[in-house]
């Protein structure tokens, strides 16, 4: 499976992210997703920090990701691709961790 390097923008920051083609077009909306969710967290005022707010970013999607899964069971398509969602996300928040290190 051959890997493509796909830049995604989140917070006006971009980031290189390694995606077989296929799934390209799904990574581009979950980092458009986070984008939204991580500007909408930065707005309100209440949380301060890049990495501050990532996080409640990501708490906040997890908290849309298990309200679905009770809901019902979802396809095990669906399930893979929340999956990948959430593996992005948490590699996007070890590399905002990072850059704030630095």
């Amino acid at each position: 499976m051959s890997q493509n390097t796909v830049v995604v923008k989140i917070l006006d920051k971009e980031y290189q992210v390694a995606c077989p083609p296929e799934e390209q077009a799904p990574l581009l909306q979950a980092a458009q997703y986070l984008d939204r969710q991580m500007r909408q967290i930065r707005t309100s005022g209440k949380v301060i920090g890049l990495e501050r707010i990532a996080v409640m970013a990501a708490l906040n999607i997890s908290h849309e990701l298990l309200s679905v899964k009770n809901q019902g069971a979802a396809s095990e398509q669906e399930n893979e691709a929340l999956q990948r969602i959430t593996d992005r996300i948490e590699k996007t928040l070890q590399h905002c961790r990072q850059l704030e290190i630095n």
